[in-house]
């Protein structure tokens, strides 16, 4: 299937399976009449196989060396663009920040490197399922940066258009998205 191909199937499912009208609270606090609810497109087998082969093409270039992001939203996308990244022998390691380390264990943030693994130094994607002001997102930005590791970018699958491009260019981040909401909004 063709590029464009795979992002007109992809954008078909995430209508289906995860665009809504209804009044909803956003993680922001922001009141909405529509929302996006990725996981279900995120663990459809087509749907995980079409966001991981669409986000690949688009960061291919970037030269980095992992993926992650937020927990829960960014867990299923930097496993399934790691696993990809291998299969097309360009790999990126993948890993996720927790929202609050564990109060047991080793009581990480930084969640998939080994004892052995760093961030620091290495060029980083911040992945995220929606972005609405891309508070969440640098969550996981300043873990990163915490860390050691450049942020080369954030990466959302849909950008809700509510001021994330915004804040991210405040954070020195660049910012890109696979689909806008408007895209699905006049469908």
């Amino acid at each position: 299937m063709s590029l464009a191909a795979s992002r007109a199937r992809l954008a078909d499912i995430i209508f289906t399976r995860s665009f809504g009208r209804g009044e909803i609270t956003l993680a922001s606090g922001r009141k909405s009449d529509f929302y996006f609810n990725l996981k279900p497109t995120m663990l459809d087998p087509e749907g995980a196989a079409l966001l991981a082969e669409l986000t690949f093409d688009a960061l291919k270039d970037d030269r980095l060396d992992y993926i992650g992001g937020l927990e829960m939203g960014a867990v299923p996308l930097a496993g399934a663009i790691a696993q990809l990244s291998w299969q097309r022998g360009q790999p990126i390691a993948a890993f996720f920040v927790r929202k609050k380390p564990k109060e047991h264990g080793a009581r990480l943030s930084v969640e998939g490197l080994t004892r052995d693994e760093s961030l620091k130094g290495k060029r980083i994607v911040i992945v995220e399922d929606v972005t609405t002001t891309g508070g969440s997102a640098l969550k996981a930005v300043e873990a990163v940066r915490d860390a050691g590791g450049e942020i080369a970018l954030a990466f959302t699958m849909v950008d809700r258009e509510e001021g994330a491009a915004e804040t991210f260019a405040a954070a020195g981040v660049p910012f890109r998205a696979l689909y806008k909401a408007s895209e699905f909004l006049n469908r």
